[in-house]
């Protein structure tokens, strides 16, 4: 299959990420690793996005630190970046808005192959990393939705690498194009598949559209049983094809790593917090003194 035919994702991640951890960025790297195997899809970037403030889970702190925390925990990475869009909503957004959110600006833009951008509230696009090419500016939509709204399929310049586009960039043209389908999964652990089967926790209708439109990723943990977990749900077994389990992603020992061993380390002067987060994420916790204290 050509790169053209292939489809096109970018992998989104709504949590805490209180704080966010190595297990966190494994499973973007696991989930790539393993889509990418399947020789049907290419994934052009990743999306980490931070929960409102008014969630309301215990040992919550401020998003200004979560989406600090997950800057530097992607400050390498060159396809995966962190959006402020949920954290800077005026209350608690459903996973389901979220995934709209991006599909709609995703429909506004085109062809969008992500980078890892440090002011993600600014970023631009258009901009090739060879400087050889000439300098090409932000590309406007041309692209049509399917019948399926989860899949966008759009128009993008033939050109290597781009910046990740939002809403603040300015529409222009370009000059040679190719068409793709582009899709935005949702990307979780099985814990999240499991709790789609606990009655009353998810909208019925929110659910037929995160797994019906969209689609998810999921990267299982802790030798969970992503079968049985399907069998339990109803929408989970309609949209059955949807759903895409990585496989031996319990092999490696960044599967059991969780934010809420993370803060029990931290609280406890646990040395083994340096396997679970990254040296950036340790330092700036210890000077912000966070999870410090049992209260968080």
């Amino acid at each position: 299959m050509t790169e053209s035919k292939k489809t096109h994702v970018i992998l989104l991640s709504c949590g805490s990420f209180n704080p966010i951890t190595k297990g966190h960025i494994h499973m973007f790297e696991k989930a790539r690793d393993y889509l990418h195997k399947t020789g049907r899809f290419i994934v052009i970037g990743g999306i980490i996005s931070p929960v409102h403030d008014s969630y309301g889970k215990p040992g919550l702190v401020v998003g200004r630190h979560r989406l600090n925390m997950c800057q530097l925990a992607v400050q390498s990475s060159d396809w995966i970046r962190v959006d402020p869009w949920e954290c800077y909503q005026e209350t608690w957004q459903t996973t389901c808005s979220v995934l709209e959110h991006h599909r709609d600006l995703m429909k506004r833009v085109t062809g969008c192959i992500l980078s890892n951008v440090n002011t993600p509230s600014t970023p631009v696009i258009g901009q090739p990393q060879n400087h050889s090419c000439d300098i090409y500016s932000v590309i406007k939509l041309w692209g049509k939705v399917s019948e399926n709204f989860g899949k966008i399929c759009c128009i993008r310049p033939h050109m290597e690498r781009f910046t990740f586009v939002d809403e603040n960039a300015n529409l222009g043209t370009a000059i040679r194009y190719e068409e793709i389908e582009l899709r935005i999964l949702l990307l979780c652990g099985s814990d999240l598949l499991e709790s789609f089967c606990i009655p009353g926790l998810w909208k019925d209708s929110d659910m037929e559209v995160i797994v019906g439109d969209f689609g998810i990723v999921v990267v299982p943990r802790d030798g969970a049983d992503t079968e049985k977990i399907m069998n339990h749900s109803s929408i989970l077994r309609k949209y059955k094809d949807n759903i895409i389990v990585v496989k031996n992603a319990n092999d490696h020992p960044m599967s059991v790593v969780s934010s809420t061993k993370s803060r029990l380390a931290l609280q406890h002067g646990d040395g083994h917090v340096i396997d679970y987060l990254c040296q950036p994420v340790i330092d700036y916790i210890l000077h912000s003194q966070l999870y410090i204290n049992a209260s968080g």
